[in-house]
């Protein structure tokens, strides 16, 4: 990508993107090209969705209401990231949003909130997630965005998980994992669908660890002899399971 490209305004749009089609910004999206990026009529700005890739796109109106573009050259086609869900007990606000762009950034297809026993944010904005999701993949380049699942309860998830993601393994946080090696232990992990559980700060309840160990889908790993803060552990488990399992692979 040229510098003169990577220099130019990217947002993402859910509205359809193809030759010549024509796209409106309202709202905040129009005030931060108009606004704060100062792009008028003939300015370019780079748009993309998870379905139609990324477009570099003409301003025909910059108005007080609206930005109307048109998109002129494909710049990239959609890119998924590996078929990875990243689950997470919530934390609170400015965590909450760092672990959505940390998600992002790592290459999770899917954010689930999950409310453990000692999870302490019981209350989940999914459209907060969102945002910040958003946020990660337009600064970041990335041509997709991650969907954003309702929270659910551990327990009901662990109990619907055979019928609903039977061949989705989970990758479970545990300091007394058989093997200390993870990098050994994920080796050992089956190739397909993924999922990456992060516990609260407290940690999982006793009974919640009995449960992940009793099942054939959850696999144990270590991250090492250091307590990490929850947010810093799901960056860390993320980035073993990409080198692993994941894109990050030669």
């Amino acid at each position: 990508m040229t510098r003169a490209l990577h220099r130019m305004p990217r947002l993402f749009v859910p509205q359809p993107l193809s030759a010549g089609r024509e796209v409106r910004l309202q709202g905040e999206q129009a005030h931060y090209l108009r606004n704060v990026m100062r792009l008028r009529e003939g300015d370019a700005a780079r748009l993309f969705n998870a379905g139609d890739g990324e477009w570099l796109c003409t301003i025909e109106e910059a108005g007080k209401r609206q930005v109307r573009l048109r998109c002129a050259e494909k710049l990239a086609e959609p890119a998924l990231p590996p078929d990875i869900d990243y689950l997470f007990a919530p934390l609170k606000s400015a965590r909450l949003d760092y672990i959505a762009q940390k998600a992002t950034e790592m290459g999770a297809r899917r954010i689930r909130p999950v409310l453990t026993r000692h999870t302490v944010v019981r209350k989940v904005k999914p459209e907060r997630i969102r945002a910040n999701a958003i946020e990660a993949a337009e600064q970041c380049n990335l041509v997709f965005v991650p969907e954003v699942l309702n929270a659910q309860p551990l327990e009901r998830l662990l109990a619907d998980w055979p019928e609903q993601e039977p061949e989705r393994r989970i990758i479970h946080l545990d300091e007394a994992a058989p093997i200390a090696d993870p990098i050994e232990a994920l080796k050992q992990v089956p190739e397909g669908p993924l999922a990456v559980l992060i516990g609260p700060e407290g940690g999982f309840a006793p009974e919640e660890q009995r449960l992940l160990r009793s099942l054939a889908f959850v696999h144990s790993i270590r991250i090492g002899p250091r307590i990490m803060r929850a947010d810093t552990a799901g960056v860390a488990a993320l980035a073993l399971v990409q080198a692993v399992l994941g894109d990050w692979r030669a």
